[in-house]
């Protein structure tokens, strides 16, 4: 089955809901060979995934995860925040997600992180909070908990999603094919914790209004998804601070819309790629600590509060993108934002 679906996508024709689902219990089915897996999944990458596509394969990802326990009349008393790039865009930046993520929980936005580690960068979200001292195996009670009492909460993908084991190493090999697929859309869209509000990135401009049309269908009520341009280098999976940014957004008190960003609308500090390159997970730790302690206040310290103001933004807790910017600064500047740290990795 999963040969034939191959086939129809080599000769670019879209898959329906049922051949979807039908392609889902191949790729999680320990008998159906990694290469013969990895060859789907780049036919249908190299096709380009619709839409339709994109929600079909989340929604029957999501009936095989394990969801944790969060109180119902809790998780509807605020917006539950996620803050996460798609991967793909190959350009070796620091973890400016996993960085805001912690900011913004220390600014006091619930923050539901869900990640995986590194497939196509050298440090994945899981692996620099776990440099960071911070638990990244937490079980869906213990996950649920932390949510709860400390407003942050990682939910570890494998711990999650016992299905994806078997096609982690179909992943790989088009990874060392250097062949993204469908999973780097897909990570945000099967968080576990089902986040309320959403700012994703993505690494190619015409994904931002699919993808976040895909969110919407999915029950998230507030949502951004972004591609920043990073002059002469390429397309960013994050709000950009060197080049303009393409976004698609939508609250629940108002519809769809999709505009340009320019970063110039910003107090930046001049700064070109080199600035924001980051390393292994040790070097990306050190990256993160100085950053929400204070101690950098360069270049990725403005595209950290570039990012974490639109997130604070999309959670409801600043009413605009400056507002927002100006919470993630004073959040640094007061020392929240390392304690917050502190406290996440005890």
């Amino acid at each position: 089955m999963l040969e034939t679906l191959t086939q129809q996508l080599a000769g670019r024709q879209p898959l329906s809901g049922e051949q979807v689902r039908l392609a889902v219990g191949q790729l999680t089915d320990e008998k159906i060979a990694a290469p013969a897996k990895a060859d789907f999944l780049a036919a249908l990458a190299q096709k380009g995934e619709s839409a339709e596509e994109i929600a079909a394969f989340a929604a029957a990802l999501r009936e095989k995860s394990v969801l944790p326990p969060v109180e119902k009349n809790w998780r509807e008393s605020r917006e539950i925040l996620d803050i996460v790039g798609t991967g793909g865009d190959r350009l070796g930046t620091f973890n400016i997600s996993t960085t805001c993520a912690i900011l913004c929980s220390a600014a006091g936005v619930a923050v539901a992180k869900h990640g995986n580690r590194a497939v196509t960068s050298q440090s994945g979200s899981a692996d620099v909070l776990e440099a960071l001292g911070i638990r990244i195996d937490l079980t869906p009670a213990e996950a649920a908990r932390s949510l709860r009492e400390k407003n942050f909460a990682f939910f570890f993908a494998p711990n999650f999603h016992p299905a994806f084991k078997n096609i982690s190493a179909a992943r790989k090999l088009c990874a060392e094919r250097g062949q993204r697929t469908i999973f780097n859309f897909l990570g945000p869209l099967l968080n576990p914790a089902r986040p309320s509000a959403m700012l994703v990135g993505v690494p190619r401009a015409e994904l931002c209004e699919p993808l976040a049309r895909v969110l919407q269908s999915l029950g998230v009520r507030r949502g951004m998804v972004v591609c920043g341009k990073v002059s002469g280098a390429g397309l960013l999976d994050e709000l950009s601070t060197l080049g303009e940014n393409q976004i698609a957004e939508f609250y629940h008190e108002r519809g769809f819309t999709a505009s340009v960003l320019s970063p110039e609308q910003f107090p930046l500090q001049a700064a070109m790629l080199a600035d924001l390159l980051g390393g292994d997970k040790f070097q990306n730790a050190e990256i993160v600590r100085n950053i929400l302690r204070g101690a950098d206040r360069g270049p990725k310290r403005d595209a950290v509060l570039l990012n974490a103001g639109a997130a604070l933004f999309v959670a409801g807790k600043a009413e605009s993108l400056a507002e927002g910017w100006d919470l993630a600064a004073e959040t640094i500047d007061s020392g929240l934002a390392d304690a917050k740290l502190a406290e996440l990795a005890t």
